[in-house]
C-alpha cells in the first residue's frame, strides 16, 4: 500500500470514528469503541480534533498536495447527450 493510500485510509477512519463519537454524545447513543494502542490514540485523539479545527483552505491545500484520488478531475464524457451533437 502506498503512503498516500495508507494516510488517506487512516485519516478517513479516524475522522469517521470522531464523527460517530460526536453524534453518539449528541443523541445519547452508544459511542464507538475507545482507541486501542498508541497509533489509534494518535489518529483519534490528536489528528481528528486538529483536523476539525483547521480552516478549509488549509485542509484543501493538504489534500491537493498528496497524490491520490483528491487530485483526479471529472472524467470526460464518452458521448454527447442527444441534442448537443
Amino acid at each position: 500500500m502506498s503512503f498516500s493510500r495508507w494516510l488517506r485510509s487512516n485519516s478517513e477512519h479516524a475522522l469517521l470514528r470522531d464523527a460517530q463519537g460526536r453524534m453518539a454524545a449528541k443523541y445519547g447513543a452508544n459511542p464507538p469503541a475507545r482507541p486501542h494502542g498508541l497509533k489509534d490514540r494518535w489518529w483519534r485523539q490528536v489528528f481528528a480534533p486538529v483536523y476539525r479545527v483547521l480552516p478549509w483552505r488549509f485542509r484543501r491545500v493538504a489534500m491537493q498536495s498528496i497524490p491520490g484520488s483528491h487530485r483526479r478531475g471529472w472524467p470526460k464524457p464518452e458521448y454527447l447527450p442527444p441534442g448537443q451533437q
